[in-house]
């Protein structure tokens, strides 16, 4: 499928919809990658024109793939983080500068109008960066979709 354009055809930039993603680095559970992939198949959530993740290793190499074999038209756009250690090195489509943990999940919060988690677990936690990320995403207003480690979720998109 030939990937999408980035301009209309009379030229002028269009209106894009961006679907943010934060995860776990551990990865998402089967029931996580199994609703994940119904999700953005679903017309409520699948139209998005952009895909934004912080290319680590786990869930957002895991969402990268998903993206690429079910919307192969999407566009993605990767955050890496500046610390190697975790990064995945996906094959993004557009690339934003190196910045650290933070700073880096809040520009994929900034750029994006919705955001998708899946976290380790069912409880907010501190010094996670999945949850840090779902916080500085509620003070924004962002509209949020959880998909929990059972595969249930909560929030969603008005």
């Amino acid at each position: 499928m030939k990937k999408a354009s980035r301009l209309s055809l009379l030229g002028e930039r269009r209106a894009m919809t961006k679907l943010g993603f934060t995860g776990t680095a551990k990865g998402m559970t089967r029931a996580q990658k199994a609703v994940f992939r119904a999700l953005i198949l679903q017309p409520a959530l699948g139209a998005f024109d952009e895909f934004h993740h912080g290319d680590c290793v786990g869930a957002d190499e895991e969402s990268h793939r998903f993206i690429r074999e079910d919307k192969p038209a999407v566009w993605i756009v990767g955050h890496p983080p500046i610390i190697d250690k975790f990064r995945a090195f996906t094959k993004c489509d557009e690339w934003r500068p190196l910045r650290g943990y933070i700073p880096r999940n809040h520009k994929i919060v900034d750029e994006t109008d919705r955001l998708l988690a899946t976290p380790r677990g069912f409880k907010e936690e501190l010094r996670s960066g999945t949850w840090a990320t779902l916080r500085y995403a509620r003070k924004l207003e962002r509209e949020l979709l959880i998909i929990w480690p059972d595969g249930t979720t909560a929030g969603g998109w008005t």
